[in-house]
């Protein structure tokens, strides 16, 4: 169901404000989906109680996002999953204070107020009055000074030090797009806009190839080891490749400059180590493992192991106790030799499940344990490790 700007004006009216603090203690499950309605339809239309009730299930879903602020902002489902990580947006911001700045597509308005919390004077645009009805009702409700206008950025943007892009990444029913000229509008409108910034996020597996044309640098972000975006630069004085890794006390970069160090593989040490995905997305796999003085097991498999344990947050580790090649039968008799009851599975390169491979363990004891599957110099290999020695 496609909200309406009728059904918005009226879930922003007193009446529409009733119907929703109705929920706000309610359960909210789907299996209550038939109740619920029937309970607000007492006041309000098919319609609007379907729009409240679907509103007050996205605020629950929005604090990852929105944190405290979730339950007095305004959502539609596709805008709430293409809204940035809040890292991120805050992470974005900092370059753009001081700076006029306009958002091309600004959805919900989530980036728009990020960028003008963070002093930049800031102008979103989207072709959806509803998404520009709601950005404004996010702006008023965290008492943030941002503009937002209807229009359709392929006609052209406003003047701005900088344009902000977050072209839409799915189609009509979904589905992830995976070319940037698929994306909606294309990235390649940005070729036609004249702003001395231009600033675009992108998905976190965009082929390399697709954005080689552009120049400008390339970043990838982590969020506390999770990757979230990829973003173009354009314009910034950054060139070249970039993994950033933010976390809640600090941001963290790692620029790929110049050749890739030499290959350096080796049987499996004493650390297995595993590095944070947006440097494997930046190709910066073999200078962490030379970095640390590591090897790697297989040249396409982005693990290495030292002899130390590594201590850098770009990292995460486990201890080697012991290791295989891959045999189910063999694998079994090691675990229950030494009692270990209960396994967490990791794989890099194995076509075999977490779930296939537990099953056919068979496990009793009291001991933990975790298996990587994984290949050294092409060959299938289990590597037995104690569970995982750093968390971020």
């Amino acid at each position: 169901m496609s909200l309406t700007l009728e059904t918005l004006a009226f879930l922003t009216s007193p009446a529409g404000e009733r119907l929703l603090a109705r929920l706000v203690q309610d359960d909210l499950d789907d299996s209550r989906t038939l109740y619920l309605i029937g309970m607000l339809r007492r006041d309000a239309s098919p319609e609007q109680a379907g729009a409240a009730l679907e509103l007050a299930r996205l605020r629950r879903q929005a604090a990852d996002k929105f944190g405290d602020d979730a339950p007095r902002l305004w959502f539609t489902r596709a805008a709430l999953e293409q809204a940035s990580d809040p890292l991120a947006r805050r992470y974005r911001a900092q370059f753009m204070a001081g700076q006029a700045v306009v958002d091309a597509g600004c959805g919900l308005g989530a980036d728009t107020l990020a960028f003008a919390g963070a002093g930049a004077q800031a102008l979103g645009v989207d072709i959806d009055p509803v998404r520009v009805a709601l950005a404004r009702l996010n702006a008023a409700a965290l008492g943030v000074n941002a503009r937002f206008e209807v229009g359709d950025v392929r006609d052209g943007l406003p003047a701005a030090d900088c344009a902000f892009f977050d072209p839409a990444r799915r189609d009509a029913q979904g589905r992830r797009l995976h070319h940037v000229e698929a994306y909606q509008p294309p990235l390649s409108i940005i070729r036609a806009w004249p702003h001395p910034q231009i600033v675009v996020k992108l998905s976190p597996g965009v082929a390399l190839e697709q954005v080689a044309g552009y120049g400008g640098g390339l970043e990838f972000i982590s969020v506390r080891g999770d990757l979230k975006e990829a973003v173009l630069w354009l314009g910034s004085g950054f060139a070249g490749r970039r993994a950033t890794l933010l976390t809640d006390a600090a941001a963290y970069h790692w620029e790929h400059t110049g050749p890739e160090p030499e290959l350096c593989l080796s049987a499996p040490r004493a650390w297995l180590v595993e590095p944070d995905p947006a440097l494997l997305r930046a190709g910066l796999v073999r200078a962490a493992a030379a970095a640390c003085g590591g090897g790697q097991l297989d040249a396409d498999i982005a693990y290495f192991t030292t002899d130390a344990r590594p201590d850098s947050p770009w990292l995460r580790a486990w201890r080697i106790l012991d290791w295989m090649p891959y045999q189910l039968k063999r694998l079994r008799a090691y675990l229950r030799a030494h009692c270990v009851g209960r396994v967490t599975v990791k794989k890099r390169g194995s076509a075999i499940t977490p779930e296939a491979l537990t099953a056919g363990l068979k496990l009793r004891g009291d001991e933990t344990r975790t298996l990587v599957l994984t290949r050294w110099q092409n060959r299938p290999i289990v590597l037995i490790c104690a569970d995982a020695d750093t968390d971020r």
